[in-house]
Order: structure tokens, then sequence, then C-alpha cells
């Protein structure tokens, strides 16, 4: 029977090679960072709009807001590489499995703290919210 449910499991590789975090398109218009992909990288990363742009904006040290198009406005000049920095931060945090590195997780709220539980191999670690 062992050898049966072996055969039946999927192989889980140990490695987030499959995984990438998203290019943030970015572009300036006045005083204002519009990043244009902003829905686009949510979705890819499988997380909340609003938990990534509450992320951006602390780690930006900025205010913004998630227009109709979708996309993310913050104040002042970002270029693309800081964007990006703060994407893979966010990534390492809410999104790879602190354990075996694969992005397949979801957040869960356990007695009110964040907690990250990976779908791959089981692990739990708890987040900064």
């Amino acid at each position: 029977m062992l050898d049966r449910g072996l055969e039946d499991t999927p192989d889980i590789e140990g490695s987030s090679e499959r995984f990438e975090v998203p290019e943030a398109d970015v572009r300036q218009e006045g005083n204002v960072t519009v990043f244009e992909n902003f829905q686009r990288v949510c979705d890819y990363l499988g997380r909340e709009d609003d938990h990534l742009m509450k992320f951006l904006q602390n780690e930006l040290g900025t205010s913004g807001h998630i227009d109709e198009s979708g996309r993310a406005r913050l104040t002042g000049d970002f270029n693309e590489r800081r964007i990006n920095e703060a994407l893979s931060a966010y990534a390492d945090e809410y999104v790879l499995c602190s354990e075996c590195g694969l992005p397949d997780t979801r957040l869960d709220r356990e007695q009110g703290a964040v907690v990250l539980r990976c779908e791959a191999c089981g692990a739990r670690s708890s987040t900064s919210g």
C-alpha cells in the first residue's frame, strides 16, 4: 500500500525555480509612480491586491491607492529596480515557503495572527501581518 501511495503522490521538487517574481512595469506621471501591471502581479502571486499595496506602502515609505483600472498609484518617484526589490521582499515573506521554498502557499488567519501555510509540504510559519 505504501508503494502504491508513493506512486500516486506527485513529485515535489525542493526548489522555487518554477517561480519567478514578475517584473514591475512602472512609469512616472508627475510626482506619482504608476505600477501598470499591479493587478497581474497580484494574480500571479496569488495574493489580495490590498495586502500587496499595504506592503508596498510600508516598504517604500509612501502613500498610494489602487485605481479603477487595477493599477497601483504610489506617491513619489520610484524606479523599477526599487519596486522590484520590494516585490522580491514581499515574495520572500508572504509567498515562498520558508521550509521547502515553493510558492504553493496561502495566507491564513489563526488566532488573530497571519500564518503562511504551505500546501506542498504542510509547513506553517508566522508572518508580520
